[in-house]
């Protein structure tokens, strides 16, 4: 296999221009996490947030049902964004691969060659990994932030 190629700028801005539902992983109901505090920056710019945590898949976080897994969603999400450990990455790709979400995307830090390899296997080629995407909407849409 290939080694993983970041998307460009462009392509970036195209998925988050794009995009209205976002899926996120790992995300935590303390006010304090930077998976809650990323995606309600999210949710203010306009995006609507799925939570998945199994562990929280009875509550609510952000106003948002939270799901067990991303299989669970009953509606089409656009990004899977990830905040679990780089170890993590593959068995989410892998689940990510059997639904119709568009792209995955791993948080700043996280990253995983076989995880990139298994999205690769799968023809999903709209792949994000160790980049922020609060810090790449900032970046790249902020005419639309100001």
């Amino acid at each position: 296999m290939y080694p993983f190629q970041h998307p460009t700028d462009e392509q970036i801005k195209d998925y988050l221009a794009t995009s209205k539902t976002i899926a996120v992983v790992g995300l935590s109901d303390r006010d304090d996490a930077v998976s809650k505090r990323v995606s309600k920056f999210m949710q203010d710019m306009g995006y609507r947030i799925i939570p998945v945590n199994p562990r929280l898949a009875t509550g609510e976080i952000l106003g948002e049902k939270v799901y067990a897994s991303l299989s669970d969603i009953p509606l089409a999400v656009d990004i899977v964004n990830v905040f679990r450990k780089s170890d993590y990455l593959a068995d989410v790709a892998r689940e990510f691969v059997t639904t119709d979400a568009r792209i995955f995307w791993a948080q700043l830090g996280l990253q995983s060659q076989e995880a990139a390899e298994i999205l690769q296997a799968a023809g999903r080629e709209d792949v994000v990994m160790d980049r922020c995407i609060k810090r790449e909407y900032v970046r790249l849409m902020a005419d639309v932030v100001n």
